[in-house]
């Protein structure tokens, strides 16, 4: 089969060839956004007086019936034609002949498929925003639910101190918050657009590309034809969010397999989202959290990969390029995935409450308030902190938590124990003492999660 650009080549390209640098087998997720970019274009052809009415018209409408097969999947691809682009070409020819040759005038490959790829990823990101606003919600509703549930705060992985069940879940609200403004921020440089800068030194024709940039909604219009078709920043950014937002879920992801674990036994997973051993029937493994903390590598990978791509390629445009969508294709898989199964897991999670109040009076996570008692009463902290560790041994050598021991016990080590230092060191006190700006006590946490239902309400 002829290629559409084979008139400079006396033989064939080798089958082998063929299929190395074919990419239409994972660019063809672009045919939807080709079409909407070839519609554009044709359009300002014409308004430019480029091309007349009549081949407008006429290219167009086939543009249009293109657009209704690949909607109901009817458009077919070869590998011959290489990529998307010339999949659409040949078969926009072969549906209203020689006149459809004419939607190539001053365009190039290279800034056409810059275009699809900054217009899809604009639609991918709002809607990856859109279900991660799903997944924040579902951590505000949980939260609300526990803003009194005691739940022991750790460091190092040890008990540290008693904390709000709420105040530890919405520490991963606000880290997807975050993960929500870089998302959005990231649009300001996707909604650039590159058609019109040719296949790198512009073109001769009198078009208007900031006419096909309103056409096609774009906020602005890459100044220089070079970076308009070399640039991949866009989508490093993209693979950068995506990587920082998938570390974020691998956390909560290896929080939700540990608090399910039976040496934790903080919460339960819903049979819907669990899974059996085909060989030990007492089990019922969090195969989902565990999913999303192992497909996080893989987003890494798809930006290190791209990262590699880039770091040596002179400009403008080089075959290597080609090696940016599939990492952003699978990024986008993996994300969008790991949200729509994230938001109902977290909704039908149990909270063990009675659970983690146990572990709380079993540990000596309110020693720190030991110490402040004796610092209020004006010991020097360092003294107050070295005094309590004495008396944290003593109590694990007796198999006693600090609430066990006697007030003789305690004036043993200082003459400045009296009864109140009992309520001083109760758990649900050691919480609710907490109360400066940001703290987990009940009423800081009330704050903070008004903070947070407006945020949900007011940035969609």
């Amino acid at each position: 089969m002829d290629k559409l650009w084979g008139g400079r080549f006396s033989k064939e390209t080798d089958q082998l060839v063929d299929q190395f640098t074919a990419s239409i087998f994972f660019d063809q997720k672009l045919a939807a956004y080709d079409i909407e970019g070839s519609i554009a274009h044709v359009e300002m052809l014409g308004s430019c007086g480029i091309l007349s009415d009549g081949e407008v018209k006429k290219i167009k409408d086939g543009l249009l019936e293109m657009k209704r097969k690949a909607e109901k999947g009817e458009l077919h691809y070869r590998q011959e034609d290489e990529d998307i682009h010339m999949n659409i070409e040949r078969s926009l020819l072969d549906a209203i002949g020689p006149v459809a040759g004419k939607l190539h005038t001053a365009r190039s490959r290279n800034d056409q498929v810059a275009t699809d790829m900054h217009l899809y990823l604009r639609e991918k990101i709002d809607e990856i925003l859109s279900l991660l606003l799903q997944v924040e919600k579902e951590i505000v509703e949980q939260a609300k639910k526990n803003v009194e549930t005691i739940f022991p705060g750790y460091t190092h992985l040890q008990r540290a101190q008693p904390i709000s069940f709420a105040h530890h879940l919405l520490a991963y609200f606000w880290m997807f918050e975050r993960d929500r403004e870089r998302y959005k921020d990231s649009l300001k440089r996707v909604n650039w657009l590159p058609l019109g800068a040719g296949a790198l030194a512009g073109t001769t024709f009198p078009i208007d590309r900031f006419l096909t940039a309103k056409k096609l909604g774009f906020d602005f219009v890459y100044p220089n034809s070079i970076d308009a078709v070399s640039d991949r920043d866009f989508i490093l950014e993209f693979l950068a969010n995506s990587s920082i937002l998938m570390m974020h879920l691998s956390r909560l992801a290896e929080e939700l397999v540990l608090w399910s674990s039976q040496e934790f036994q903080f919460i339960e997973i819903d049979d819907a989202f669990c899974t059996g051993s085909s060989i030990m029937p007492q089990k019922k493994n969090p195969d989902v959290p565990e999913l999303i903390r192992g497909k996080t590598g893989r987003v890494y990978g798809n930006l290190i990969g791209l990262l590699t791509v880039m770091k040596g390629l002179p400009l403008a445009y080089n075959k290597d390029l080609q090696e940016d969508k599939e990492g952003m294709f699978d990024t986008v898989i993996t994300i969008e995935q790991s949200l729509q199964i994230l938001a109902p897991l977290l909704r039908t999670m149990e909270v063990r409450k009675e659970r983690m109040a146990e572990a709380i009076r079993t540990d000596y996570s309110n020693a720190t308030d030991l110490a402040d008692y004796l610092a209020k009463k004006g010991i020097p902290f360092r003294e107050a902190h070295d005094i309590t560790g004495k008396i944290v041994y003593y109590a694990i050598t007796k198999k006693k938590s600090l609430l066990e021991l006697s007030l003789n016990e305690y004036r043993s080590y200082s003459p400045l124990f009296e009864e109140d230092l009992y309520q001083a060191i109760d758990p649900r006190q050691v919480m609710a003492a907490r109360n400066s700006y940001g703290g987990t006590s009940p009423e800081q946490v009330a704050v903070q999660l008004r903070l947070a239902e407006e945020r949900v309400r007011t940035n969609p």
